[in-house]
């Protein structure tokens, strides 16, 4: 019997995807991929994720040669009916988000294989998860479990170096001296004949009004062949992993990566696997060639987080995406839609929003504490906030932005995976970073015209929340500082004012 042609997604884009050593399909089988025009049509996506992906599965593709038979069309229906002959069958490895996934549960003959791109199975998710939800899913019980499986960072039954979190370690302001980390800069891709191709088409399909963009498509930056992310991880583990750790939580205006690997897109595309990413990231510790905090930071960001964040998607159930605890229902103001980094005067906003407009990107502390903060403070609706994050950023896919933003920024599910909602007064963002330096407003006052909209926006956030939040063992001495305010009247008025205009 012929083998059965096996279909790759555009996230499925490695080598593990079709090698039946690691659950893949028959070897030699026949591959499929499909271009699909109605994906880019559904959304605004930023210009620049539009061009990571289609290069990445043209380059894909090309590799691949005779191989995969690449078709492109309107939708993944049209697709199949253009690529596959009569009773001919399918397998795909199980695609990362719901909608894709009954999509491919409602063909006919079509085998789904596991999932691929991850350290942990959701069997065993939700034998951890069994009996740990009435008192939340927590991180850091799961890290450790993942630890623990995989022997990441173990000196036999214990975490390397007697601890499993060294945040203590990795919450360092930026050096006040400087603009910039003094590391060498990130690897960064070139283009090639796809990429040019890639921007025509795209730039013919706008013209035609049947997709439309936000953002910028500057020179490509992050890889888009499997060569290309093996060589922006090696270059980060030789030359900024040993740096990573210490400043990971710190923003700087002129330096937006600071130490952090870019290599979210690659991950999530599936040109790198994440046990090959933590498991150089050890072997550098054990060489002594990047020390501990470092380390342990990206190996929890990728077998902790990621992971985490992954399982919780499906753990969580189709109806988390429209969770809204804190009743918010305030749409994104236009300025926040387009990308408008000219509107705010406030300059980490409008930093930050330039950062995500040219290049699709920015790490996890600027998303969380001013983009995420911004709009948990203007009570913005958490759907549309996760919409925003999903196409804004290049390495935003459903699974991704659903817990971060529903759980992690918004709150909106109520503490199901977070143990506080993480918003803050401007004090924060001007101990951890430069961006206070020359701004219209000073952190520190709540009133007035240099009132700064995050401490203002802080305190209005406590005052409309106060009765959820007086008895939370995280946020009751907050809320009772609430009543020592003799400004208070004044602070909601101004918030009130400001409403969502840019600040």
């Amino acid at each position: 019997m012929a083998a059965r042609t096996h279909w790759l997604f555009g996230d499925q884009l490695g080598p593990r995807f079709i090698d039946p050593r690691h659950g893949g399909p028959d070897r030699g089988a026949p591959l499929l991929m499909i271009e699909a025009r109605s994906v880019l049509g559904r959304r605004r996506f930023h210009r620049a994720k539009a061009h990571l992906v289609l290069s990445a599965m043209r380059h894909r593709a090309a590799e691949l040669g005779d191989r995969v038979r690449y078709v492109r069309a309107d939708t993944y229906r049209e697709g199949l009916r253009k690529a596959l002959r009569k009773g001919e069958r399918l397998t795909v490895h199980a695609p990362t988000s719901r909608a894709a996934a009954a999509f491919v549960a409602a063909l006919d003959g079509v085998e789904v294989l596991p999932a691929r791109g991850f350290l942990t199975s959701r069997e065993d998710f939700r034998s951890w998860a069994q009996g740990r939800e009435e008192h939340g899913l927590r991180l850091e019980d799961f890290y450790r479990r993942v630890r623990r499986s995989h022997t990441l960072l173990m000196d036999g039954a214990d975490p390397a170096g007697g601890h499993w979190n060294l945040d203590h370690e990795n919450r360092e302001p930026p050096p006040r001296d400087r603009s910039r980390l003094p590391v060498p800069p990130p690897w960064r891709a070139k283009e090639d004949a796809i990429d040019e191709e890639v921007r025509r088409d795209l730039d013919r399909w706008e013209r035609e009004g049947s997709v439309s963009f936000v953002g910028r498509d500057g020179p490509r930056r992050f890889p888009a062949t499997r060569r290309q992310a093996l060589a922006a991880l090696r270059h980060f583990i030789e030359h900024r992993l040993p740096t990573f750790g210490a400043h990971e939580d710190a923003m700087l205006a002129d330096d937006g990566v600071l130490s952090h690997s870019l290599l979210s897109s690659s991950l999530n595309l599936g040109l790198l696997d994440p046990a090959e990413c933590v498991g150089r990231a050890e072997l550098a510790w054990r060489s002594g060639s990047a020390p501990l905090n470092s380390v342990e930071g990206f190996v929890r960001q990728i077998a902790g987080w990621r992971e985490f964040v992954w399982q919780l998607y499906w753990h969580f159930g189709p109806d988390y995406r429209h969770r809204n605890e804190l009743g918010h229902r305030t749409p994104l103001p236009d300025w926040f839609l387009e990308l408008d980094a000219d509107a705010p005067d406030a300059r980490c906003l409008s930093t930050v929003l330039a950062q995500v407009r040219d290049t699709g990107w920015t790490h996890h502390i600027p998303r969380l504490m001013v983009l995420g903060s911004r709009a948990l403070q203007d009570g913005w609706d958490p759907a549309a906030v996760t919409d925003w994050f999903h196409h804004c950023f290049v390495d935003g896919y459903d699974w991704v932005m659903l817990p971060n933003v529903v759980g992690m920024s918004q709150y909106a599910d109520g503490g199901a995976m977070t143990s506080k909602p993480y918003t803050s007064g401007g004090a924060y963002i001007h101990r951890m970073s430069d961006l206070c330096d020359g701004c219209a407003y000073r952190p520190s006052d709540r009133t007035g015209d240099r009132a700064c909209p995050y401490t203002t926006g802080y305190w209005a956030f406590l005052h409309r929340h106060r009765d959820r939040f007086a008895h939370h063992p995280r946020m009751a001495r907050a809320i009772h500082t609430l009543d020592r305010l003799t400004d208070l009247p004044e602070v909601l008025d101004l918030a009130a004012r400001r409403g969502t205009a840019a600040p």
